[in-house]
């Protein structure tokens, strides 16, 4: 995955004014383009999207600081078709307009360009088990949210808070399958490397099974058969489960022989300080194969 990693950035480098083709590369080094964007966008901390868009800004920069021609050529050169759509993406990665800094040179932002080396991790044992399941039902209470990365998401905070205590007894009674209890439910996001604010589906719900009666009045997410890798965190809340959820990116992917595939990510609450300042967690990964 590292090589593939450092392949795909040499890419960019050769496509830095047309369109990338992620998925045909995916396919020829054996994996999916889910799986690739979701990778690469844990271990350099921004999407693939973002890292390519500040490349041909950083490279777009230096047209437009040398006067390397007017500056619709120069937006068509780095794979734009208006000076408008240009100017929007230069002013996003650097804070002022095109014309701005070629009249004063700057400011500029540099994007460097990505290296991916492996280090020597994972010293702590991760507790991990494949669990392979049946199609299942995740049914509750769901809510578009923005994205956010660490610590507490406020947004989730409020839908759960506006649940009356009622909501979350019903929703227990009807678990009858594993991930058992309530559970923390993150789907349908719009990309695969999604920047933070990008919003979500997140469910606080049940898992049940296809033969059980749901109430009208939840909000359904129907999952086919398949694996799931199930990672269990103890510790700080939410610290140690984002911590644990970077990790799999980091570690236990590049390990071993499976990778992601299309799915929603379930966290199932198994024990809880009476404050919820510490958990023990499992969070749920839909997996399939590497090939």
């Amino acid at each position: 995955m590292i090589a593939a990693l450092n392949q795909l950035v040499d890419l960019v480098e050769q496509h830095l004014g047309d369109d990338l083709d992620v998925d045909a590369f995916a396919s020829s080094h054996g994996t999916t383009e889910y799986h690739l964007r979701r990778m690469f966008s844990s271990l350099a901390g921004m999407p693939l999207s973002e890292y390519v868009r500040r490349r041909r800004m950083t490279v777009a920069a230096a047209d437009v600081v040398r006067g390397g021609g007017d500056l619709l050529d120069i937006a068509v050169r780095h794979g734009y078709g208006s000076t408008e759509a240009f100017g929007r993406a230069f002013r996003a990665v650097h804070g002022a307009a095109p014309g701005d800094v070629r009249r004063t040179g700057g400011p500029l932002r540099t994007q460097p360009q990505l290296r991916f080396r492996l280090t020597v991790e994972g010293s702590t044992p991760m507790d991990t088990r494949i669990a392979d399941r049946p199609a299942f039902r995740l049914i509750g209470h769901a809510a578009r949210v923005p994205l956010i990365y660490e610590g507490v998401n406020p947004h989730i905070q409020r839908h759960i808070a506006s649940l009356p205590p009622e909501a979350h007894t019903r929703l227990k009674s009807l678990s009858d399958t594993d991930p058992a209890g309530l559970l923390q439910v993150t789907d349908d996001l719009a990309a695969q490397d999604a920047p933070e604010g990008t919003e979500l589906t997140y469910l606080h719900g049940v898992a049940v099974t296809p033969e059980t009666p749901v109430p009208e009045d939840l909000d359904t997410i129907e999952l086919p058969p398949g694996s799931w890798a199930v990672f269990r965190s103890s510790g700080p809340f939410p610290e140690t489960l984002q911590t644990m959820w970077a990790a799999t990116a980091t570690d236990w992917f590049p390990s071993n022989p499976w990778r992601l595939r299309p799915g929603p990510s379930i966290v199932a609450t198994l024990d809880r300080s009476p404050d919820f300042t510490t958990a023990t967690c499992e969070l749920w990964l839909p997996v399939e194969p590497a090939t």
